[in-house]
């Protein structure tokens, strides 16, 4: 669909008919100071259509072909395999939406979809219910901040600086305008410090949110976090980033997470320069009424046949009003089709395999680091920190991992403020291929 732009006659008579004198005026009431001028836009003169077709053609040609790279990259997005058939069944028309259908009765398909969506969701996570999705990992956090405090009845969050800085700012901006405390446990040594959390939850305080496995990789024991939401009726939140940990380590139902949230990406969805993602939201049955979003079930129609419908849609658009769990409008649909193919495609055995070959690459990476880089000690799943002697090798191992056609890390500066600049965080996957390590292990022992 191409962009047809109004001309200034066409222009012109809008205003007349709205009675105001030019464009600007429909801004009057935002200060000056905010206005963008547009000379300072400094936008290139006009072009016909086949000048501007061949100028996009030439800055997407400048784009650098990914196929023969190698990926360390993580922190919430995770270059994992996806089968061809993913993209070619979410491309067919039936399936090509973002949106949760209202009308059952012409909209089968996609419910169905959504439901089994839903029940591959549960079952990995090893929760009770599944919603149809939410934006993303990081809104999924703040809604479960959100529900937690209606649930409970409380105002406080506790969350440890082990979750993703960038889940943990969306839940402080959603937290922010509403009364109550948010509250950061600071976890020193890039792992979570269960110790301080639980000295930090009390009587007053709704859920406890962390990370399994955390923003840098950790794995830990969360017992004793479960035990001290127990004894002071506080909900355990637990997020994730690569859901695909789930089928190696345990589930967040098997933690005993009252809410699990976090990324679907890496089950079907490409790295796609940070985006899409979908975010995944599941809790216990029990506490299913104060879900936000909507959930797809499964009925009898009025001949006795098996048909799918929304069974919870809790929102404001619809008879909440005011009473709506959330103000979220719209869901991943699309995104939710791709889990649901990429699921069903590999099965348990499948993505198991995944899992193990994730994992396996990450040990056999840390158990060939030259002696003067260093990963965080603990247990890990594909994900850990590298420490260098200062930041100037880390640097030069980057550029010249890059010269080599590898994305050795994420400098953990860029997504953590205040971090370690000698720090890298840095991921695998089943993509990860023995001889690509040894190149990376190369690059260390002469750039470190």
């Amino acid at each position: 669909m191409r962009f047809l732009p109004h001309t200034d006659s066409d222009r012109a008579q809008m205003l007349a008919r709205i009675g105001v004198a030019d464009i600007s005026a429909l801004f009057a009431d935002i200060p000056s100071q905010f206005h963008l001028r547009p000379e300072a836009l400094n936008l290139p003169a006009a072009q016909h259509e086949t000048a501007i077709q061949r100028s996009f053609a030439k800055a997407a040609a400048a784009n650098r072909n990914g196929s023969d790279h190698r990926y360390f990259l993580g922190g919430g997005t995770y270059h994992h395999f996806i089968p061809a058939a993913v993209d070619y069944i979410i491309s067919r028309g039936e399936f090509l939406t973002a949106y949760t259908p209202y009308q059952p009765e012409i909209s089968q398909g996609t419910l169905q979809s959504l439901f089994e969506f839903q029940t591959m969701v549960a079952r990995l996570t090893g929760m009770e219910v599944a919603n149809a999705s939410m934006y993303d990992a990081a809104t999924s956090v703040a809604e479960a901040a959100l529900m937690a405090r209606r649930v409970t009845r409380r105002k406080q969050i506790v969350a440890a600086t082990s979750v993703n800085p960038r889940y943990r700012e969306v839940c402080r901006n959603y937290l922010s305008r509403l009364d109550g405390d948010y509250t950061e446990v600071t976890c020193e040594g890039y792992t979570t410090d269960i110790a301080a959390l639980c000295a930090a939850v009390d009587g007053s305080t709704a859920a406890v949110i962390v990370q399994f496995p955390d923003f840098y990789g950790s794995l830990y024991d969360l017992a004793p976090l479960r035990a001290a939401c127990d004894q002071h009726g506080a909900l355990l939140v637990l997020a994730f980033s690569d859901a695909s940990a789930f089928a190696l380590i345990e589930s967040p139902g098997a933690l005993g997470a009252d809410i699990a949230v976090g990324s679907g990406q890496a089950l079907g969805i490409p790295m796609g320069y940070g985006g899409p993602h979908i975010g995944l939201f599941t809790c216990k049955k029990k506490l299913v009424r104060q879900l936000p979003g909507r959930v797809c079930g499964q009925t009898l129609d009025a001949d006795g046949k098996r048909s799918f419908v929304l069974t919870l849609s809790t929102r404001e658009q619809h008879i909440r009003r005011e009473k709506a769990t959330s103000n979220i409008c719209s869901n991943q649909g699309l995104m939710c089709t791709a889990v649901a193919v990429y699921l069903s495609l590999l099965g348990d055995a499948g993505l198991h395999s995944v899992a193990q070959r994730s994992a396996a690459a990450l040990a056999q990476l840390i158990a060939g680091l030259p002696s003067s880089v260093h990963a965080t000690e603990g247990a890990h799943y594909n994900e850990t920190v590298l420490c260098f002697p200062d930041p100037d090798s880390r640097d030069r191992v980057l550029a010249k991992a890059l010269a080599h056609n590898i994305f050795a890390g994420i400098p953990l500066e860029r997504i953590e403020q205040g971090a370690d600049r000698a720090a890298l965080l840095v991921a695998t996957s089943e993509m990860v291929e023995p001889e690509d390590i040894v190149q990376y292990l190369e690059v260390l022992n002469t750039a470190a």
